[in-house]
């Protein structure tokens, strides 16, 4: 019977350690940390739970994963590049807005060897962010009332650099001083974009094929310091940087309206420019806009619920 005891014992004190491990392993973390100092600002997600954060000043991307939270430093930054909002297509590919370079940059999100390098501008310019569709990538420019296009070929493959189209932005928007659209969106069959202006708190629709914008109303909404955006069907998610919140924007049918129905955040957020998009869950990067910049400052993914 001591024997017996001994070895019921010993089996329980293993189920105890097994379940205690179980406990503390906990999947999809709801914060991830990046390396100390990255100074992060766009998200993509790419294949399975993986995910890409580009670094502002540097122009690194790392690449991790939502469940386990682990990662590394995929492409390593250089001179004369930086990285501002991101996107990932179905082919693997990293598309990268070059903030004040003027220049898209695409990697590989496989092994983060570089595929292109466009220069999209030569003017005062700050490009932020770019949304990809099956013909084209769409980057916005900040200062400058256009948005550029670099033309997908047969197969999605990639373009000369003198394939790149700038598009005049007509109709409804106009620039005003400051930072004017940043964050970009667009429809699956990639004939309408949607596009926030930071400055004015206002949406847009853009018609791809022309340029022509149309305001969408919100009804007396706004969503001012509006930074990056992600479209699902017709919920629109809208990060407010400075008030460390994402507001859910249910669209109409033809685009031209929209309400505000809900706003998420969370106490980890601070000051978070992006976000992406896996299951159930979305996932913001917190630029930490409001503390200066160091080796040693952290930074975080946070992980947020999608409204219902």
């Amino acid at each position: 019977m001591r024997v017996l005891g001994s070895i019921l014992a010993a089996l329980v004190a293993a189920a105890v350690v097994v379940l205690g491990a179980s406990a503390q392993t906990t999947p999809f973390p709801e914060t991830i940390a990046l390396p100390n100092g990255f100074q992060p600002e766009g998200i993509g997600t790419g294949r399975g739970a993986t995910f890409y954060v580009g670094s502002i000043p540097t122009g690194a991307v790392y690449r991790g994963n939502l469940r386990t939270g682990e990662g590394a430093v995929l492409v390593q930054g250089g001179e004369g590049r930086a990285a501002i909002g991101l996107k990932v297509d179905r082919r693997g590919r990293i598309f990268v807005a070059g903030g004040p370079t003027g220049k898209a940059f695409v990697y590989s999100a496989g092994d983060g060897g570089s595929l292109a390098t466009y220069q999209l501008t030569d003017k005062e310019t700050f490009i932020n962010d770019v949304a990809v569709t099956r013909s084209a990538a769409w980057f916005t420019d900040s200062l400058n009332q256009v948005v550029y296009r670099v033309p997908l070929g047969k197969r999605g493959s990639l373009p000369p650099q003198s394939a790149v189209q700038t598009v005049p932005l007509t109709g409804d928007i106009k620039y005003q001083q400051g930072f004017n659209v940043n964050g970009i969106a667009a429809t699956p069959n990639g004939k309408r974009l949607v596009i926030v202006q930071s400055n004015t708190g206002m949406l847009f629709a853009v018609d791809a094929a022309t340029g022509a914008t149309s305001e969408i109303d919100l009804g007396g909404g706004s969503v001012t310091n509006g930074d990056g955006i992600l479209l699902r069907g017709k919920t629109l998610y809208v990060v407010r940087n400075q008030q460390n919140q994402v507001a859910v924007v249910k669209l109409a049918r033809d685009f031209a309206s929209g309400q505000i129905t809900g706003t998420l955040t969370d106490a980890d957020l601070d000051v978070p420019t992006t976000l992406a998009s896996f299951g159930s869950r979305l996932y913001a990067v917190n630029a930490r806009f409001g503390t200066d910049p160091g080796p040693t400052v952290p930074y975080h993914v946070v992980q947020l619920p999608k409204a219902s």
